[in-house]
């Protein structure tokens, strides 16, 4: 297949030099959303719809006026809600769906982010930046203006939150789809002996790519996956994503040089690619997402969790830690200075990253913002609080409330399936 732009030069990491896991689980593993995302974690979303759709008529009909009453109650300044309504409902009664106006666009996906119960960065969600390219339907045209998402959203590393909507279900014509659970992912080569070159977690995802022609990289632990797009009435097609487009943080440690020997990196941008964004009955597959990230994901689980990049370990015995026995909390040494590695190496960098004790304040911020704006706030608390140094938090000394609202993100039934390579692997 024809590549969509020049493949991103992959940057030299020597392969001996990162620790593949011992073995690669069938199981899938939870990975918290980034600080600053719209939504809750890629794999275990905050609501599961199970088709790929939203209903008949009467049930568009009922999320419409639901969202419409929301959106005028909070957008004054937004016209003749009766008018609106009218127009609405005649053009559900004949099509089936509708199309929403881009003020109303807007709304529905910061006030999905505002009601995503798993994500602790919401305070800023009435700054998501939403790019309107529902007109688009065509995996090419998709996958390019992927690429130009992402150097929006990079701002030379001052990271934007921004949403790009591709077209929407419809009874007529099925949406487009991206597979990948994030725009930017690191390969994982399956040795065929139980072990994976780069992420396991992205192993299924990566032996689609090469079924589907993709001749896969140059074999380190952070080679670039390409994106699989699934064009409307179309097969999934893949293009690498241009080099432009991807800013990546060379990992190094703020006292000890060793750190910057292993090659290791992560990329700038949490781009959230295969989550549905519902609002008012109209569902949206292809609405890749990004906030910024929030230092834990990366040092806490992506590189730490021992069926991803399983790092612990390598970091004790450089420390010299006693890795004989738990009790001697050499996993909690080795994971603080794997966190204190990555906050600083973004900074260095220029690159935007929060830190969980900052973000938890936030969070707290936004509780008493929406409080005094006559919302509830729905939280998952086992999402809400971070992943390292909970009850240091001061997230962690409460309860929340766990209704789910609308706008929202969701998963589709189909959504894990395809990123773990779908009927190609």
């Amino acid at each position: 297949m024809r590549k969509f732009l020049p493949r991103a030069g992959a940057r030299k990491a020597r392969l001996s030099e990162v620790p593949e896991p011992a073995d690669r689980h069938e199981r899938a593993r939870g990975e918290p959303a980034p600080a600053h995302c719209p939504a809750g974690h890629p794999q275990q979303p905050a609501q599961e719809a199970v088709q790929d759709h939203t209903g008949g008529p009467q049930d568009v009909l009922g999320a419409a006026e639901e969202f419409l009453a929301l959106y005028h109650r909070e957008e004054p300044g937004a016209g003749d809600p009766a008018r609106r309504l009218a127009e609405v409902r005649d053009e559900i009664a004949a099509t089936g769906t509708y199309r929403h106006t881009p003020g109303e666009l807007v709304h529905g996906a910061r006030v999905a982010w505002r009601n995503s119960s798993r994500c602790i960065g919401r305070l800023y969600w009435h700054s998501l930046r939403v790019r309107d390219c529902r007109d688009l339907t065509d995996a090419e045209d998709i996958a390019r203006e992927c690429a130009t998402h992402l150097r929006e959203a990079t701002n030379g590393g001052r990271i934007r939150p921004l949403i790009t909507v591709f077209a929407p279900e419809t009874p007529e014509r099925p949406a487009p789809h991206i597979w990948n659970e994030q725009l930017i992912r690191y390969a994982g080569y399956d040795t065929g002996t139980g072990g994976v070159v780069g992420d396991p977690r992205n192993a299924g995802l990566t032996a689609a790519a090469q079924r589907l022609g993709w001749p896969g990289g140059r074999g380190t632990p952070f080679d670039l996956l390409p994106l699989i797009v699934q064009g409307s009435n179309d097969k999934p097609r893949w293009f690498e994503l241009p080099s432009d487009a991807v800013l990546e943080v060379d990992l190094d440690h703020p006292e000890d040089r060793w750190f910057g020997e292993w090659g290791l990196r992560w990329h700038a941008v949490p781009a959230i690619a295969n989550m549905c964004l519902e609002v008012g009955g109209v569902c949206y597959p292809a609405a890749p997402f990004n906030g910024w990230y929030m230092g834990t994901e990366i040092g806490a689980r992506n590189l730490a969790d021992t069926d991803r990049y399983d790092l612990l370990p390598r970091i004790a015995e450089h420390l010299g830690l006693d890795t004989s026995s738990d009790r001697s909390l050499w996993k909690d040494r080795a994971l603080v200075e794997l966190n204190r590695a990555v906050l600083h190496s973004f900074d260095r960098a220029g690159v935007t990253v929060t830190d969980h004790h900052t973000e938890s304040h936030r969070f707290l911020s936004h509780l008493g913002r929406e409080e005094r704006a006559g919302r509830e706030v729905s939280a998952d608390w086992a999402w809400i609080v971070p992943p390292i140094s909970g009850s240091a938090t001061p997230v962690f000394h409460r309860t929340y409330d766990l209704a789910e609202r609308s706008p929202a993100f969701v998963h589709h039934s189909g959504a894990r399936m395809r990123a773990q390579g779908g009927d190609l692997v």
